[in-house]
Parts: structure tokens; sequence; C-alpha cells
């Protein structure tokens, strides 16, 4: 992992999820760069100069203070101008970023400025994974268990290579969990033939990991709720990836799991050419 993009729009969010994104930077001698949008929305263009240049006074201020934080790779800043999610996600592909992060104050949703109209939308539509992480968790906390839920869905198993390389990179086990919120037997298969893949893929990649199987009917709820049990540091699921195609800002699921979740959340696109 050596770019990592973090959302920054001086809210107290974005700044404690920058924190967190160089405490990962700093084990992955990854560089990051931080972005700020000015959206056309936010001003009227008399005061968009001058919001523009007092945004890049706060970047000059925080790149002073945090690159001495950073071990091993670069700080760096960039100011762009548009759709505060579309910039983000041209600024990820641009910079060949492995990692955006983002801020959230929890169950309301995301943290007040442009994050809280855009983080969603970012989650899904940036081209890479996407870590959510709320103002008050702790950023010292390393990163030594995973959760990971399996289900019957055609893209459960496009998340595994991203986690796997993840966890090896932080020496963390996986804990897979496998979840069931049907009848059916033919699902139950599914699910477990699915889980037997992943288990190879670990197993073939030494990264270490155990298996539990739940039946619910809350998927979401069920997955907070074993992260609380196993005091989980990280949760990786999948998004359903094509914003502008189905015009949906985020599933469901994906919603609960970011907006209630304790727990940073690792957000996964589906893979071109996936093979597991």
């Amino acid at each position: 992992m050596k770019e990592i993009l973090v959302a920054i729009d001086f809210s107290k969010g974005s700044l404690h999820a920058l924190e967190y994104a160089v405490a990962l930077a700093n084990t992955c001698n990854s560089n990051i760069t931080m972005v700020w949008v000015d959206s056309p929305a936010m001003l009227m263009q008399a005061e968009s100069s001058e919001m523009r240049d007092e945004a890049r006074t706060n970047m000059e201020e925080i790149l002073h203070t945090e690159k001495y934080k950073l071990l091993g790779g670069k700080l760096s800043y960039k100011l762009r101008k548009g759709k505060v999610y579309q910039e983000l996600a041209g600024q990820a592909r641009l910079s060949g970023a492995d990692l955006v992060i983002a801020g959230t104050h929890g169950i309301t949703g995301f943290e007040e400025f442009w994050i809280g109209s855009n983080a969603l939308r970012l989650v899904t539509s940036v081209p890479c994974p996407t870590i959510t992480v709320r103002t008050s968790y702790d950023i010292n906390r390393p990163i030594k268990k995973i959760v990971m839920p399996v289900d019957h869905t055609a893209l459960t198993l496009h998340k595994v290579p991203f986690t796997a390389s993840f966890a090896h990179s932080f020496g963390a086990e996986v804990n897979i969990i496998a979840l069931n919120s049907s009848k059916l037997k033919t699902v139950q298969r599914v699910i477990d033939g699915a889980v037997v893949k992943v288990e190879k893929y670990f197993h073939d990649h030494k990264i270490p990991f155990i298996t539990e199987k739940q039946n619910t009917d809350n998927i979401a709820t069920s997955i907070i709720e074993h992260s609380r049990l196993i005091d989980a540091d990280l949760i990786s699921i999948m998004t359903d990836g094509d914003v502008e195609a189905s015009g949906v800002l985020l599933d469901k699921f994906s919603q609960q799991l970011i907006n209630y979740s304790e727990i940073p959340v690792l957000s996964n696109h589906p893979v071109e050419r996936f093979l597991l």
C-alpha cells in the first residue's frame, strides 16, 4: 500500500481520519495525500477565492504539523474544484491511491461540512477501497483482528485479496464470519462453498484466520455485535460498486454498518477479472 488519500474539510472528523491514516502509513511506509475540494455550491463566487486561500493556509499548517509524524512516506495536499465526490475520485485515480480514508461521527451520519453530504457517495465512487473511521475511535489501537463477513452473494469473495493483503501488512488475524439469513439449504451450501475458497486463499497466503457461522435475521447487526464481542479493529465489507450506473448512493446494508459501527469499516469494490 503505497498511496493513501484522506478527505479533508477541516472538521474534527476529517482531522481525526488524517491521524488514523498516519498510523496506518507508518506501518506500510505509505505516502499520504490530503484533498480539499472547493465545491461551487458552497459559496458565491466572490467568496470562493477567499475561501480557497484560507483552505491553502490551513493545509500548509496541517502539513507543517503532521509531516514530522509520518516516518517513512511523504505528506502532501491537493486543492481541487468541482463536485466533491467526483473530485476526490478523480484525485484518487490520478494519485494511484490504494486506499481512501474519511471520517464519520457515527449514527447520525458523517462529519459536518462537505464530508457530511458526500461521504456515502464517496465510498461508492472512488476507484479503491475506503476506510471510514469514527471521530471517537482510538487511532493508537493496532490492527490485530479483522472481521470479514461471507454471504451467498456473487460479490462476497471480491473483498478477499485486499483484506488478505491488509492483514498481511499489519500482522492481523482475519475472523471469517459466515452469515446466513435464509432458510433455504441451497443458500447455505453456497455460503459453505464460499467459505472453503476463502479459507484456502488465506491458507495459501499464510494469513491467520478463524471461521465462525451464524444464522441471522439482520446481517449488519450481527456483524457489529460479533465485532464488539471479539474486540475487532476493522470490518471488511463489499459495496455495490457502480454508483453512476445504479443511481444508488450506497446499499442499505453498507450504510447501516458505516453509520452504526464503532469500529472502522473497510469498504471494498468489485474487482475486474476476479479469480479466487
